[in-house]
């Protein structure tokens, strides 16, 4: 007995609307900027947080980025005051990532 039988059984009066398609949404292409982004390194509070400034897009696409950023590297940060702040020392995959989409990074402190 599969799932429709058993809600047949429980709801018998009820008629079964069309199925709605689910369309996929594409991803949605960033804004690539000429000027370099800046990816440093702080400590705050004792902990390492690695910090991604100098977007010249718009706040919607810097927080689709950041939200990206924070999937890929399975981490968490948020987006405040124009800047990405990551938890952990991850400067390496960061720009490595970001040089992927196309952007220009620029390591700074250490």
């Amino acid at each position: 007995m599969d799932l429709h039988d058993q809600l047949k059984k429980l709801f018998p009066d009820h008629q079964p609307s069309e199925e709605i398609e689910e369309t996929e949404s594409e991803p949605k292409e960033l804004w690539v900027q000429t000027e370099p982004m800046i990816c440093k390194f702080e400590k705050r509070k004792g902990k390492p947080t690695t910090i991604i400034e100098g977007y010249t897009g718009s706040d919607d696409d810097f927080k689709i980025l950041a939200k990206e950023l924070k999937t890929k590297l399975s981490v968490g940060g948020t987006f405040k005051d124009d800047s990405i702040i990551i938890q952990g020392d991850y400067r390496d995959k960061i720009m490595t990532i970001l040089k992927e989409k196309g952007f220009k990074v620029k390591r700074v402190g250490g």
